[in-house]
């Protein structure tokens, strides 16, 4: 009997769909594919690529009307958001723009006699395994980029986000990319480890828990395959007493509880200046009580259940001992659909907090945020590093050179200031620590997915 894999839905605990696991044929055929696929890519000019590729954008972005319910059934994600076709179009469109130059010859002038060069060349064959918390987006980073590098893909989805997958299967056959060149596979974790182990894969972007990233390390040694590493985070945000504080309570309400909180960048801790702390708490709880629960097909709902009952579980076993330890909670929003087992789960505020409390060390990964009275710049930068991840910290103020200093001591990342939440493709999408390893878009991105190779050329 075949084995298969079934999304359970968070709406409503159903089967949304169950899809075949490949079987140890379908992954060796397809390696083969990738290893002939790719080598007449690489031989095309990177505009040449560049236009299949856009083609590629455009079938997918095309599909949004369609792929916006099933990030609903799948995820949990409400309707009202209209997916993720904004985010993926800007960094799709900015890292095809950017390949010329990012891929380049780099000229080595000032030896007479010599001709000297360093080319980029295609890693082959890149495997990209996707979460699913933001399932087209954390997928775009890595294909785009390794398909204009001249790579070929292989994308394993994560099994709450399989038709992600397969639209984006649909969409490289649609943009005619050659047959081969971009493949989707339905694996589990054994085969995912075995395909890595192979050696037969070159280049292993993955997405996800800290203990995958070590799994997948351990898969991986002695094949002496590169790895992009994006794990765990508990991002903190700093609002100074200089702050704007409306501006700040805006979107630091949206940076903790957009997607349910399941943002690999979204805050989870947040510190406060002792002279506004209490102005901002009140004014934060005010706007979070808008952030309503609901059913994500409903076209009101602004937060959607969690993508599994264990996932808000967690939050729930972190919110209870925080409050048995004295912390305080605000919201108290009751939801007939809110209750032990259920993925549905409204948002919290907590204060009260310290970081004797998992919900201030260890990452939650839903609707719940902690926040700190500090005294100042040194306590506040000693709190936010006081973590084993490093993803990206905000700090909120009007004096930019200030936060510029103060990001330079914190361990992350990204520093933002006055902004949280959000991917820049011309920035280099890094972490630290426990985080991982590895970075992803801008032309660093480009520089970790090909090889660089050295041409020294003498005239006689």
């Amino acid at each position: 009997m075949t084995e298969t894999i079934k999304i359970i839905s968070p709406i409503d605990g159903s089967v949304y769909a169950e899809r075949p696991l490949a079987s140890g044929a379908e992954i060796s055929a397809a390696v083969t594919r990738a290893k002939a696929a790719r080598l007449g890519w690489g031989e095309l000019t990177i505009a040449e690529r560049g236009k299949i590729v856009s083609h590629f954008v455009d079938a997918l972005l095309g599909m949004n009307d369609e792929i916006v319910p099933e990030l609903a059934w799948q995820m949990g994600r409400p309707i009202r958001f209209g997916g993720e076709k904004r985010g993926v179009e800007e960094r799709a469109r900015y890292m095809i723009d950017l390949a010329a130059e990012a891929l380049a010859p780099a000229e080595k002038t000032g030896k007479e006699g010599f001709t000297r060069y360093i080319t980029r060349e295609p890693l082959g064959t890149v495997m990209v395994i996707a979460p699913w918390n933001y399932p087209f987006l954390t997928a775009v980073n890595s294909i785009i980029p390794g398909l204009m590098a001249g790579n070929a893909i292989i994308l394993k989805h994560a099994s709450q986000t399989l038709l992600a997958g397969e639209r984006f299967a649909a969409a490289a056959r649609q943009a005619g990319l050659p047959e081969g060149l971009f493949q989707n596979l339905v694996l589990g974790h054994a085969d995912t480890e075995k395909l890595i182990a192979s050696g037969q894969i070159d280049h292993i972007n993955f997405t996800g828990s800290v203990e995958g990233g070590r799994r997948i390390e351990q898969a991986a040694a002695g094949t002496f395959a590169t790895l992009g590493l994006e794990l765990g985070g508990k991002d903190p945000a700093y609002v100074r007493e200089d702050a704007n504080v409306a501006n700040a309570v805006e979107n630091l309400v949206d940076g903790s509880f957009f997607n349910s909180g399941q943002s690999c960048c979204g805050v989870e801790r947040i510190y406060v200046h002792a002279s506004i702390h209490d102005d901002f708490v009140a004014r934060f709880i005010d706007n979070a009580k808008g952030w309503t629960l609901g059913n994500p097909l409903d076209a009101d709902t602004i937060v959607g259940p969690m993508a599994r009952g264990s996932f808000a579980d967690h939050v729930r076993q972190q919110t209870e001992e925080a409050v048995r330890g004295g912390a305080t909670r605000h919201l108290n929003s009751k939801h007939a659909l809110d209750k032990p087992g259920s993925p549905y789960l409204a948002p919290e505020v907590l204060t009260g907090v310290n970081h004797q409390m998992s919900v201030m060390r260890e990452e939650s990964f839903g609707p719940v945020v902690g926040i700190m009275k500090v005294a100042d710049d040194a306590e506040a930068v000693t709190l936010m590093n006081d973590s084993p991840y490093g993803l990206t910290a905000s700090i909120w103020t009007q004096d930019l050179d200030t936060a510029a200093k103060l990001g330079a001591k914190i361990e992350t990342g990204t520093v933002f200031a006055n902004r949280c939440d959000y991917l820049d493709p011309a920035l280099v999408w890094t972490g630290v620590k426990d985080t991982g390893k590895g970075g992803g878009l801008s032309e660093i991105g480009y520089a970790n997915l090909s090889q660089p190779k050295s041409f020294h050329l003498k005239r006689v």
